[in-house]
């Protein structure tokens, strides 16, 4: 036997699909001949290539005169475009574009097949299956049913359009048939965005009782869609709404419901959160956040979201190397129960330019930063609607030195400078400002230490000494009242979070940080700190760990190994060894199982509004049961009053062809606007369709 390569450029002109028609056919046999019929055969593991589409064959028969091709099976037709079609016999025009294919099967993207008795093509673009069964599922042949198959008398596949048109459809369980659709159309998979269905779900609540979500999804061209989703139960008439659109420089996205219901029967109920962002000229950017409920409990009775403050903001920023500049105008809306919206700030603009500059002639960085902010209360009373603006400014030198004995050297001198300005509070004066100098010197020598099995080590004590002359002016605490003292801010010259509180005075920090690093095992942090001042400050609290004239202790550490295992803990101790604040994060992935917790304790303390204790763990998991079924649970347990807050059960499964979800979660917890409630979710999707949900790809051999 020899293999023949034939370029056909007149007997075999197979002009194929137009943007093709140029190219010239290619054969690839093991024999070719001719006939006394002037036909022409090629036999023995054909192939036949024109443009795109990709022919294999036992044996393919070429008339001259009607341009008719017969081929022979196994048949495996590639179009190219993700399309393969396999049949025992055909009969193809010349151009492979029109025929007839007999006992074919038809995959498309690798994710959808259709079998069915015949299938003619037509122009190219649309195959015509008759008597076809469609699923997702993979099929073997031991006989046995695919999870799921939609059976129809005909099948239109239309390639431009990438959509499959069904006539007389059955969706079939196995070989139990559930409903009939005389017409029935879905997008193919190749098809990335399409008006339609998506897959529905149940949900059942306390609350709300049991009711369906069926999605539908619109082009709006290119660049734009909408999802409108029905939710209707016995309690609620809901319209929930999902728009997108993309521009050449930013995007935008708008998710929202539309409510009638029986918990507020006189009431619309709704919300509608946004966001985006875009990219402007000269390197800015500008974003945009919306949030917006119309009722404080809306949130808990629907799960559209966890927050109790909502936050809506309209930025400009610009970052560079050696410069940043943002301007913002925030809008807040409380929920919890106890608080005003008219007593708290609600309207905010926030601004801050910072620049750096590296003078050649003495070296080291030179920092100028500038910070505006106001903010606005709506209510007119004395004192609870007091409205504050300030303007804050700091210019200072930083310059680092590394001698030869190891020793680094930091050093930073500079002054701030503010402005204040009170209003609708007569218990203080109107304006205020003052300039407060600043200096510091920062000590640290690094030492290292490599193993003989690979790991090293790493030692740092640092000490810094610090100045800030002047005194404290008389304002109010308006953004200052939680300082979380940690590792960030150590060696910071004021701890305050906001520049309307600044330490005062001489300050000592001390720290010693070690760290080990083994690539064949586990990886330890550790870092000690204390801070010293001359004199007290009255605006840190008790459990802020910065009271007094010295801090508690800051013990840190993080341990995590290559088995998965991450532990994280951070704590103050004072000199009683008592603990006012802790918190342990973690997490253990081994095996099938993936655990992580939290736990926090904070003691009690009325200037940071807690007038009891918090003591509260966290914990979720999963664990993959195989390959298709995977179980979660999580639960958040108030350790202080012995109760539980919320508590979930999820059961997943997923294969090539479906996904299936449920969900339990309850809630204990309760307030004046809110009750207990359970909420009951099941979701199931059908894979293959550009209409399903869920985008992962699963594979499934026979067999398993």
């Amino acid at each position: 036997m020899r293999r023949l390569l034939l370029t056909l450029l007149v007997a075999l002109g197979l002009p194929a699909a137009a943007q093709d028609s140029e190219r010239p056919a290619v054969l690839v046999a093991d024999d070719l001949f001719i006939t006394r019929d002037r036909e022409l055969v090629a036999q023995g593991n054909v192939e036949a290539f024109q443009g795109t589409t990709r022919i294999r064959a036992s044996a393919i028969r070429y008339n001259d005169e009607t341009g008719a091709l017969v081929i022979e099976g196994p048949i495996v037709l590639n179009d190219g475009d993700g399309t393969v079609i396999l049949a025992d016999a055909a009969e193809l025009d010349q151009g492979l574009q029109n025929g007839l294919l007999r006992g074919a099967r038809m995959v498309l993207n690798q994710q959808v097949q259709m079998a069915a008795v015949q299938i003619d093509r037509v122009e190219g673009r649309y195959s015509q299956l008759y008597k076809t069964a469609v699923t997702s599922c993979k099929t073997c042949n031991d006989g046995e049913l695919p999870l799921w198959q939609i059976r129809a008398r005909r099948v239109v596949h239309d390639t431009e359009a990438q959509q499959l048109y069904f006539d007389d459809a059955t969706f079939h369980i196995r070989s139990v048939p559930v409903f009939y659709l005389p017409r029935l159309r879905l997008p193919d998979p190749t098809l990335d965005r399409a008006d339609g269905f998506l897959a529905p779900s149940i949900r059942t609540t306390s609350l709300l009782g049991t009711g369906l979500k069926l999605p539908y999804f619109i082009t709006l061209g290119e660049s734009r869609d909408l999802t409108l989703t029905p939710y209707l139960s016995s309690s609620t008439r809901t319209l929930e709404f999902r728009y997108r659109q993309a521009f050449t420089n930013g995007d935008i996205e708008f998710n929202g419901a539309y409510t009638r219901d029986d918990q507020l029967p006189d009431e619309t109920r709704g919300y509608l959160f946004g966001e985006g962002s875009f990219e402007l000229a000269r390197g800015y950017k500008l974003s945009f956040t919306i949030e917006a409920v119309s009722d404080s409990s809306y949130f808990t009775e629907y799960g559209y979201s966890d927050d109790d403050r909502l936050r809506s903001d309209l930025t400009l920023s610009r970052a560079r190397r050696d410069s940043f500049v943002r301007t913002s105008l925030y809008n807040f809306e409380t929920l919890r129960p106890g608080e005003l919206n008219s007593t708290l700030p609600t309207v905010v603009i926030d601004g801050e330019f910072e620049r750096r500059f590296f003078p050649k002639a003495w070296g080291g960085e030179l920092r100028f930063g500038l910070e505006a902010h106001s903010h606005w209360r709506s209510s007119d009373m004395d004192v609870i609607g007091r409205d504050v603006s300030r303007i804050n400014g700091s210019l200072k030198y930083l310059r680092r030195f590394t001698h030869r004995s190891g020793l680094v050297t930091d050093a930073q001198v500079g002054t701030t400078f503010n402005f204040f300005d009170i209003t609708q509070d007569d218990t203080f004066a109107q304006n205020h400002s003052d300039i407060a100098p600043f200096a510091a010197v920062g000590l640290s020598y690094p030492m290292a230490r490599r193993e003989a099995g690979g790991a090293s080590q790493v030692l740092t004590p640092v000490v810094q000494l610090g100045w800030t002359d002047g005194s404290r002016l008389d304002i109010p605490n308006e953004e200052s009242t939680r300082v979380e003292f940690d590792q960030g801010n150590i060696l910071s010259l004021s701890r305050f979070p906001r520049p309307d509180r600044r330490e005062r005075g001489t300050t000592a920090a001390v720290a010693v940080n070690w760290s080990r690093f083994d690539p064949n095992g586990w990886d330890t942090y550790v870092a000690v700190g204390q801070v010293f001042r001359s004199i007290s400050d009255p605006a840190f609290t008790d459990t802020s760990g910065l009271s007094g004239v010295r801090s508690d202790v800051l013990l840190a550490g993080q341990i995590k190994n290559n088995a998965g295992l991450s532990l994280t803990a951070r704590t103050l101790v004072d000199s009683d060894f008592d603990i006012s604040k802790a918190e342990l994060r973690g997490g253990w992935s081994f095996g099938k199982t993936t655990v992580e917790g939290t736990y926090v304790w904070l003691e009690a303390d009325t200037a940071e509004d807690r007038t009891e204790a918090i003591s509260e763990v966290s914990l979720d998991g999963s664990y993959d049961i195989n390959k298709q079924w995977s179980a979660s649970a999580d639960v958040r347990y108030d350790v202080q009053n012995s109760t539980a807050a919320t508590a979930g059960l999820g059961l997943t499964y997923n294969n090539e062809c479906v996904s299936v979800d449920l969900s339990v979660r309850r809630r204990y917890t309760s307030s004046t606007s809110v009750e207990p409630s359970t909420d009951i979710g099941f979701n199931i999707g059908l894979r293959g369709f550009s209409a399903s949900n869920g985008t992962e790809r699963y594979e499934r051999s026979c067999g398993k």
